[in-house]
């Protein structure tokens, strides 16, 4: 059996990770129903056979019919949509495995189309200026409509009962996804974000919105079973632009949350290059590992030896792995074996169907992994 620092084994919480090779959430695109729900031949079989993962964190999940910005992705709010999950989580346990949801709402980040033609929401009408998948393919993102104070509480509420949702459903927790462009980071950044009233203005108030939806949760399940994912040095990107202010509100942010008993910080590192930016911070792990004193997940283009360093140097304590959970289903043994990683096919990423989701094949002893 390998020693390494990935295949060692971590107390989260109340809960015991048989190794700290972690499945990143990843949107697949396979809810291609009208319920939106997962089913038990597609989602439940590509989630067992990923059980081996120290822990798996499901793609992004929306809250509600305001939350969607992408085709095919499931949700949480429906009793359908509970019952397909309650497939998933089943088949997880019955193979040995830890499973989160990750809780998505994606702000401007949609598109009028999946919507009734009604604009999407946002904490200011600024468009983005990306594209939006939707059902007629990829089109360009519009201004979005201001979330008046009614509209922020019914999304407060609407996390709320998502989360009650997620663990009727089964999951072992939730992670509220307050990243990567989307809601929760478009009320962070400045240049998104030109309220002047309680949502808006200060770092403190930019902020707000997120610890509002978090004392929100807490009151349907244990803070010890919340995660919370960041991106503070994301730029560029779904029209994101950092500015002077963007790394200090993530210092306040993260800062804050060690007020909370949660299972974990789950952060990335700049998703591109950010070395010419000033204000931009380009090792996430090691500026954040000193500032929040609870369990730090790190991810983005980490490898096996990667992955070990960042453990072993004590920057993080979880590491976090995307693309080659696809292409490898037994990617916790493999690491553990040495074992060569085989890679992915990009076409079937979003494409639907069986082919490129679940007919990748597990090459390891798996049983020499669990003794």
């Amino acid at each position: 059996m390998s020693t390494q620092a990935l295949s060692k084994s971590y107390t989260l919480g109340d809960l015991e990770l048989k190794n700290r090779v972690i499945m990143a959430p990843m949107t697949r695109g396979r809810a291609d129903n009208p319920e939106k729900k997962p089913t038990r031949d597609l989602h439940a079989e590509y989630y067992k056979q990923r059980a081996s993962a120290g822990l798996i964190i499901s793609e992004g999940s929306q809250i509600s019919e305001d939350a969607v910005g992408y085709i095919n992705t499931p949700g949480i709010h429906t009793k359908a949509q509970v019952e397909g999950w309650k497939e998933v989580t089943s088949a997880v346990h019955d193979a040995d495995g830890k499973i989160f949801i990750q809780l998505w709402h994606v702000g401007r980040m949609s598109h009028p189309d999946f919507h009734g033609g009604e604009l999407p929401l946002a904490p200011s009408p600024i468009n983005p200026n990306a594209k939006s998948f939707t059902p007629e393919g990829f089109k360009d993102t519009v201004a979005p409509r201001e979330m008046t104070t009614e509209d922020i509480k019914q999304t407060i509420a609407d996390f709320k009962q998502a989360a009650k949702n997620s663990m009727e459903a089964g999951f072992d927790g939730v992670e509220i996804h307050s990243s990567n462009g989307y809601l929760f980071h478009q009320f962070f950044n400045a240049t998104s974000n030109h309220r002047n009233d309680e949502y808006g203005g200060s770092i403190e108030n930019r902020a707000k919105i997120l610890f509002e939806v978090l004392d929100a949760v807490k009151e349907v399940m244990p803070e010890k079973r919340i995660g919370i994912r960041l991106n503070p040095s994301m730029h560029g990107l779904f029209g994101m632009t950092m500015d002077e202010e963007t790394i200090p509100t993530f210092d306040y942010i993260i800062n804050k949350l060690n007020e909370y008993d949660l299972a974990y910080l789950h952060l990335s590192e700049p998703f591109n290059d950010v070395s010419e930016i000033s204000f931009a911070e380009t090792d996430i792990a090691k500026r954040y590992r000193p500032i929040y004193k609870g369990t730090l997940m790190i991810n983005s283009n980490f490898d096996q030896e990667k992955g070990n360093e960042v453990i072993e140097n004590e920057e993080a304590d979880l590491v976090a792995f995307g693309k080659p959970f696809i292409s490898n289903p037994d990617l916790a043994e493999r690491f553990a074996q040495n074992v060569a990683l085989d890679s992915w096919d990009e076409d079937t990423f979003y494409s639907g169907g069986a082919a490129g989701y679940i007919d990748y094949e597990a090459k390891t002893d798996r049983a020499a992994v669990l003794q």
